[in-house]
């Protein structure tokens, strides 16, 4: 249905155990090579954006923009990473993480306020300080209808119900990202392992609220079942993104 430039990659085992024939290479990169990318919606091209960019915003959730503004641009509030968080069991877990507002990491042997050793915390393999993102958290009692909205905020910045359900602090924030047939991907929460990420009235429209809801199956055209394309940035303008002026 799409046209879209793509590269060999098979057996991306993404989900779970088994392994899922991807030719994606955007859905690569997001995964395991953590470029930061564009979430276009399957149905209509618009793209998940914070409601609020700004690195100060911790109780804001996500929406869909349906075009691409300077300021959107500028703030990197298109792009979001698709971060490798452990596992559950066997399946992969990821946090989604703005590219807006994060805060670049001290230099190197800065002292904190942590303690002992902590100018080195959040380093990768390469031994770079990671800057500190906003996350895409899910509410414990979500999905109802008063505490199904999601916030884009740090672990330790965001509400008391955006905390850790189970103790651990990241644990509203764990996704199980599965590949769909059609090459998309959807985002599960651990903490709602019967929810996906989707829209408040199933609306794919622009400034549609991001919500979590329940996953009782359906198309892939937005009705229930909301799936993204990761687009890599410099891909964002290819012909099947059809993205409303």
């Amino acid at each position: 249905m799409y046209t879209q430039e793509r590269t060999a990659m098979s057996n991306l085992v993404v989900g779970g155990p088994v392994a899922v024939n991807s030719y994606d290479n955007a859905i690569v990169a997001a995964l395991v090579e953590n470029r930061p990318v564009m979430l276009v919606h399957a149905f209509n091209g618009g793209y998940l954006r914070p409601a609020e960019l700004k690195e100060d915003s911790h109780d804001k959730g996500v929406k869909l923009a349906t075009t691409l503004d300077p300021a959107t641009k500028e703030a990197q509030g298109h792009l979001w990473h698709i971060t490798p968080a452990g596992f559950f069991g066997q399946r992969p877990l990821y946090f989604i993480e703005s590219a807006a507002g994060q805060v670049p990491p001290k230099p190197s042997g800065a002292p904190t306020t942590a303690g002992a050793g902590a100018g080195d915390a959040g380093r990768g393999d390469d031994g770079v300080p990671k800057p500190q993102r906003r996350r895409v958290t899910v509410h414990q009692d979500a999905p109802r209808s008063t505490a199904d909205a999601v916030q884009v905020g740090l672990p330790d910045k965001v509400g008391d119900k955006w905390r850790g359900k189970n103790g651990a602090p990241e644990d509203t924030q764990l996704w199980v990202v599965t590949v769909t047939p059609w090459g998309g991907i959807t985002f599960v929460p651990i903490t709602h392992p019967d929810a996906i990420l989707g829209f408040k009235d199933h609306a794919v429209a622009a400034d549609s609220e991001v919500r979590l809801t329940y996953n009782w199956g359906g198309d892939f055209t937005g009705t229930v079942i909301n799936t993204f394309y990761p687009r890599l940035p410099n891909e964002w303008s290819v012909p099947y993104h059809h993205v409303f002026t």
